[in-house]
């Protein structure tokens, strides 16, 4: 429960959870066994219940839990390891803060703005 709203379930963490998830698997997915690729899919990304994704591959509701939590542990280990999400993150950050930095300064002609927002996309495109 939300201490700030009785009453009301604390959805905040748990979209913060399912976000950063998708994350960890928009990096890392490629990584993962087909079975578990396809649980954390119909799981995270289609919202599946338990009992439909147990029913779809023949296995118990459990193994499916089972599965999922085996499956969001080894793309945390992945980022732990690798860091490809968190470097995504810092430089789409700091992309942010240049075009923040050039649309507040009225010195900068808006011509090499756009050329430069245009190379910085790239550079994000290419992460």
């Amino acid at each position: 429960m939300d201490k700030m709203n009785p009453g009301q379930p604390a959805v905040d963490g748990e979209i913060e959870k399912r976000l950063s998830l998708i994350t960890l698997y928009d990096f890392y997915g490629e990584l993962l066994k087909d079975n578990q690729k396809r649980v954390f899919e119909d799981s995270i990304l289609e919202d599946l219940s338990l009992g439909e994704i147990a029913e779809e591959i023949g296995i118990s509701r459990q193994g499916v839990h089972d599965l999922i939590k085996r499956t969001c542990r080894q793309l945390e280990s992945f980022e732990e390891r690798l860091h490809l999400a968190e470097r995504f993150r810092r430089v789409k950050d700091m992309v942010e803060a240049l075009e923040q930095r050039m649309q507040d300064d009225e010195r900068f002609p808006e011509a090499e703005a756009g050329e430069i927002r245009a190379t910085l996309q790239e550079i994000l495109e290419e992460l």
